[in-house]
C-alpha cells in the first residue's frame, strides 16, 4: 500500500491552499476531489457552451504581496488578476451607490447623501478602519493566527493597543455599533452594511458579531476583483503547480472511506487505496462525518461545527447569458440588487450580479457574455419540505430574482439569450457540498465565536479547513485557513 505524508480530501480552496504549502516544504502529498474540477464554491463550471461562476462574488487577497499575489508571482502562474473600480454597484429603489475600492471615496460617497449625518459617518467608518486594521494584520501575516508560539504571542502582546479598539465591539452586533454612533435611522448606510454583511458573514447587521463583519467591510479595500476567465482559471493553475511541486492529484476520484489503524490512516477512494500519517478534509463537517469508519474518533468540535453549518444558508442562483451589445460596459462588473430595502435581504429580494468581461473568449457565444445571480435560501425551510414543497419554495425564490433584477438591472433582464437555474440540489451537484449549503457559518453575535479559532484538528491527526471553518467566511480566508493548518502539520 503506497504511504503518502499528508492526504487532503477535497479540492476547494481551502484544500488547495494546504496541498500547495505542504509540497512547497517537500512533504510527499496527495489531494484527492470528487468533481473532474477544482476550485468547490469558487469553481467555474461548463454545461452547454457556458463557463459560470457556482456562485456570483468578487475576490480578494491579490494586492501586491497578498497571499494570492505572492502564490500567482512564485509559481509563475497563468492568472491575470482585473482591479475593479467600482467594485460593486449597490442599487435599491432609493439609491445607487458605488462601491469604490478606495475606502475615502466610499465615505465620501455616503458624506454626499442629501439629508447625511457627514460627522458621525467620517467616525463610524474611521472605527471601522481600526477594527479592520487590527484584524486583517492577521491576513497579511498569518503566522500571527493560532496556533499561537511563544515568539507569535509575544508579538501579539508588542501590539495589545492595536487590538483594544475591539473590546467594544465583541459581543455586540453591527447595529449595535450604529446605535452608538447615532447611525440607526440612517436608512443608506443601514441598506448598504445589511447587504454587505449578508454577503460575507452571513447575517444580517443587527445580527452580525461587529468584529468578523467590521472586518469584512474591508473586504472591498484588500486586493480585491476579478479573475479573467472566472475564479477557476487560478484553481485550475493551483492544482498544476502542486503536481509540478511533486504533489498528487486524483481528480474524479471521491474518498470513500477513512480508517484508522495505528497511527496512519487508510483511505479508500473511488480508484485507490492508501495510507497518509495526516489527514486535511477540505469538506462540511456531515461529509466528513460520513467517511469516518469509527465516528467515535471525532472530537466535540466537529459536531459543533456540524451543528453551526446547519444554521447556515443554501442558494438559489440563475445562470444568464445576455446578448453582448446591449451592455455598455466592456470590463466585467458585479451589482447588488435590493427590490425592498424593510425586507431580509434573503429570497430573491437581495441579489448579488456577477457579468464577465467581454473578451473572456470561450466563456459564451461569441455574441454573449455569462451573467451569475445568487441569492440566500432559508436552508431550514428547504431541508425540511417535500419535493414538491421544495421545487415551489425554490420556483418563487426566482421568480423573485427575475422581479429583483427587472426592477434593479433592465439593462440585463432585457439583454437576456439563454437562462439555466439552479437550486440548492443544483449547487450540491456543481459543488458536491451536502444538501447545497452555501457560505460557511453565520457570525452571529455572541462569544461563541471565538471558541475555535486556530487550526482544527478534530480527531487524531486529523483536520478540518474550509468555509466551516475560522476564519473562512471568502476564497482568501479559506486558503489562509488551510495555509495555518498545513503550518499546523510541519
Amino acid at each position: 500500500m503506497h504511504t503518502v505524508d499528508v492526504a487532503v480530501i477535497g479540492a476547494g480552496f481551502g484544500g488547495l491552499a494546504t496541498a500547495l504549502t505542504l509540497a512547497e516544504e517537500g512533504l510527499d502529498t496527495a489531494l484527492f476531489e470528487r468533481l473532474t474540477y477544482p476550485g468547490g464554491c469558487a469553481s467555474t463550471f461548463y454545461r452547454r457552451g457556458y463557463r459560470f461562476e457556482a456562485g456570483a462574488t468578487l475576490f480578494s487577497g491579490f494586492g501586491p504581496g497578498q497571499l494570492f499575489d505572492t502564490w500567482i508571482k512564485r509559481h509563475n502562474l497563468p492568472v491575470r488578476f482585473e482591479s475593479l473600480d467600482p467594485l460593486v454597484t449597490l442599487r435599491t429603489a432609493e439609491m445607487e451607490l458605488a462601491i469604490s475600492s478606495d475606502r475615502h471615496a466610499l465615505t465620501a460617497a455616503f458624506c454626499a447623501i442629501p439629508g447625511a449625518p457627514t460627522g458621525a459617518l467620517r467616525r463610524f467608518f474611521a472605527y471601522q478602519q481600526r477594527v479592520a486594521d487590527a484584524l486583517w494584520a492577521l491576513f497579511d501575516d498569518p503566522t500571527l493566527l493560532p496556533p499561537f508560539t511563544p515568539a507569535n504571542l509575544t508579538r501579539h502582546l508588542g501590539r495589545s493597543p492595536r487590538y483594544l479598539v475591539l473590546l467594544n465591539a465583541v459581543g455586540r452586533s453591527v447595529g449595535d455599533v450604529l446605535k452608538r454612533f447615532e447611525l440607526a435611522s440612517f436608512q443608506p448606510l443601514r441598506t448598504y452594511l445589511n447587504a454587505v454583511c449578508q454577503i460575507t458573514v452571513q447575517a444580517s447587521a443587527d445580527q452580525a458579531e461587529a468584529p468578523f463583519a467590521l472586518a469584512a467591510i474591508d473586504y472591498f479595500f484588500r486586493g480585491t476583483g476579478h479573475i479573467h476567465g472566472g475564479i477557476g482559471q487560478l484553481a485550475t493553475a493551483l492544482t498544476d503547480a502542486i503536481q509540478k511541486l511533486g504533489g498528487q492529484v486524483y481528480m474524479a476520484d471521491p474518498v470513500r472511506r477513512l480508517t484508522r489503524e495505528h497511527d496512519h490512516w487508510v483511505l479508500q477512494s473511488r480508484r485507490r487505496t492508501l495510507r497518509a500519517r495526516f489527514v486535511v478534509a477540505n469538506l462540511l463537517p456531515a461529509a466528513l462525518l460520513q467517511l469516518l469508519d469509527d465516528p467515535q474518533l471525532a472530537s466535540p468540535s466537529l459536531d459543533r461545527h456540524h451543528t453551526a453549518v446547519q444554521g447556515g444558508w443554501g442558494a438559489a442562483m440563475l445562470y444568464l447569458g445576455v446578448d453582448r451589445t446591449q451592455l455598455a460596459r466592456p470590463e466585467a462588473f458585479h451589482l447588488e440588487l435590493v427590490d425592498q430595502t424593510d425586507a431580509p435581504f434573503r429570497e430573491g429580494n437581495h441579489v448579488f450580479c456577477s457579468v464577465s468581461d467581454a473578451d473572456e473568449a470561450g466563456r459564451a457565444p461569441d455574441d454573449q457574455r455569462v451573467v451569475t445571480l445568487s441569492t440566500h435560501v432559508r436552508m431550514a425551510r428547504y431541508a425540511d419540505a417535500s419535493p414538491t414543497e421544495r421545487a415551489a419554495y425554490i420556483h418563487d425564490v426566482q421568480e423573485r430574482m427575475r422581479q429583483t433584477l427587472k426592477l434593479r438591472a433592465p439593462e440585463l433582464s432585457h439583454a437576456i439569450r439563454f437562462e439555466m437555474t439552479a437550486s440548492p440540489r443544483t449547487f450540491e451537484r456543481f459543488t458536491a457540498r451536502p444538501h447545497g449549503y452555501v457560505g460557511g457559518v453565520p457570525r452571529r453575535k455572541g462569544l461563541q465565536n471565538y471558541r475555535d479559532l486556530g487550526p482544527q484538528q478534530v480527531a487524531p491527526d486529523l483536520y478540518l479547513v474550509g468555509d466551516s471553518v475560522f476564519p473562512g467566511q471568502s476564497t482568501l480566508a479559506v486558503a489562509l485557513g488551510g495555509l495555518r493548518t498545513a503550518r499546523a502539520i510541519l
